[in-house]
């Protein structure tokens, strides 16, 4: 790797971190009204590929301007959505036959988007979606594979911007992804760990040490379950990571909050959970599910989260577990 980095940008980060806990609220749109709202609530978010995917043309859809784009921005790979696709529709055209876009298209998205920071593909774990601990080992061991695909792509294509722009353009052209772990069980996610850090550690000193990991397949699970409940697989992971590395957590419940609070390695969480809310009270309320309805409830949500991360009395503020 050395002998190739002529031109290149070293020591890359993958994303920029406030010192402060993040909350995004889910997007599920590529602009519209509920992306002007959270701008105008001044909400980070976090947007799916999946938004901007057109399945006729089967090419991303990206709007010369966008209410999306004034957005404090992140990039999810849209592996739950796929995921669903592939099991219900089989196989796709794009990565690993399971999501509908290609490598080459999915890293030109990030590049073209204003993102904070954006996610591999990775492969769920969901009990939906792998019903066996033979699919769980599978996926974790197909999202290393994914990230090394990706991280490839990024390479060949700041390599082939060498033979003409400096180094410092190519780094702001396209930020390395941020890796995601993958699981069920705290075991899973340690295994997860293992392989995310072999493949990285094979771009270094291309590439920093990662500022940010994605934790994947938190958001419909228990929280207190002692083998794959959230906080059993935070507590496993907190003296695993490597120093300097912070997490975000995607799809997280809110009555998490209050505990996650108080971990300095949790850099951000992000949740759609109010857009869920939005669709129960409107049906049973008998009433229409307007954008109107849906921007008061993520102005609730978001609200309530605001209150949650405060610090409380008592609170052992952005202390670890240990």
């Amino acid at each position: 790797m050395e002998t190739d980095l002529v031109g290149l940008p070293l020591q890359q980060l993958n994303a920029n971190l406030d010192d402060d806990l993040v909350m995004r609220v889910g997007v599920p749109h590529r602009g519209g009204r509920l992306a002007y709202h959270a701008f105008e609530q001044g909400y980070p978010a976090m947007v799916s590929a999946s938004a901007f995917w057109n399945p006729v043309t089967r090419q991303f859809q990206i709007p010369d301007m966008s209410n999306v784009y004034e957005l404090d921005m992140a990039l999810d790979s849209g592996g739950f959505t796929a995921m669903k696709l592939w099991q219900s529709k089989g196989a796709q055209g794009g990565i690993g036959n399971v999501f509908p876009w290609t490598f080459a298209q999915y890293v030109e998205l990030a590049s073209l988007l204003p993102c904070s920071w954006w996610s591999q593909p990775d492969m769920c774990c969901e009990p939906e979606l792998a019903s066996s601990q033979d699919e769980i080992d599978f996926r974790v061991n197909a999202t290393a594979t994914l990230l090394e695909g990706t991280l490839r792509y990024v390479w060949t294509w700041q390599n082939e911007l060498a033979k003409s722009c400096a180094a410092s353009v190519i780094a702001n052209m396209i930020k390395p992804p941020v890796p995601v772990l993958q699981g069920w069980t705290a075991g899973d996610y340690l295994r997860s760990l293992d392989l995310m850090l072999k493949v990285w550690s094979r771009w270094e000193p291309y590439l920093a040490p990662p500022a940010l990991i994605g934790i994947g397949s938190v958001c419909r699970r228990d929280l207190l379950d002692s083998k794959h409940g959230l906080y059993a697989i935070l507590e496993a992971l907190e003296g695993a990571l490597p120093k300097g590395s912070k997490v975000h957590l995607f799809g997280v419940k809110g009555m998490a909050i209050a505990r996650i609070k108080m971990l300095p390695w949790v850099a951000s969480l992000d949740s759609m959970a109010y857009d869920y809310g939005a669709r129960i009270k409107a049906h049973r309320s008998g009433v229409s599910n307007t954008m109107a309805h849906r921007s008061a409830e993520m102005t609730r949500w978001m609200e309530t989260a605001a209150a949650q991360m405060r610090p409380a009395a008592g609170d052992q503020f952005r202390l670890s577990f240990s």
